[in-house]
């Protein structure tokens, strides 16, 4: 059991885990788990971490989209932004890359998921290891993680 599993189990919230099987020589975690479990792309959403003005900053978007990081450093009241090196943002989630899920993380971070995600029913995040995606819906994983929505995908 992952920690996100344990913290959506904690929370008491509506959740389903999906596993598959994960190929180590896939380029994108995210758009493989979309296929593999037979989702629309943008129903499933990578985690990502950027440095917002030097602060690690975490922004969830469809896995079919980009972040922009513009639009995320906005979100945030900040002016600048750049993807954060693996390791730090390995080190301050607990998880590893392809693996890193926005509940349960080691270190709470200032967290931005796109708008889009207020359209749907159920969304799919990363469940903590690579292979497990916990589907949920949008309004709990913003209110777990007090997230904050905007339009920060392109």
């Amino acid at each position: 059991m992952t920690p996100a599993v344990l913290a959506a189990k904690r929370a008491g919230i509506d959740f389903t885990l999906h596993e598959y099987q994960h190929d180590p020589g896939t380029a994108s975690y995210g758009l493989e788990a979309a296929e593999k479990l037979g989702l629309d792309p943008a129903q499933v959403f990578k985690t990502l971490v950027a440095r917002v003005d030097g602060q690690l900053t975490v922004a969830l978007v469809p896995v079919a989209r980009t972040l922009d990081l513009k639009a995320l450093a906005a979100a945030v009241g900040g002016k600048r932004a750049a993807m954060a090196e693996l390791t730090d943002a390995e080190r301050a989630t607990g998880y590893v890359a392809g693996g890193i899920s926005p509940l349960g993380q080691k270190k709470r971070l200032p967290m931005v998921v796109d708008a889009s995600a207020l359209a749907l029913a159920r969304m799919h995040v990363s469940a903590g290891r690579r292979g497990l995606e916990i589907e949920l819906a949008p309004a709990d994983l913003i209110r777990l993680c007090a997230a904050r929505t905007a339009s920060i995908a392109r």
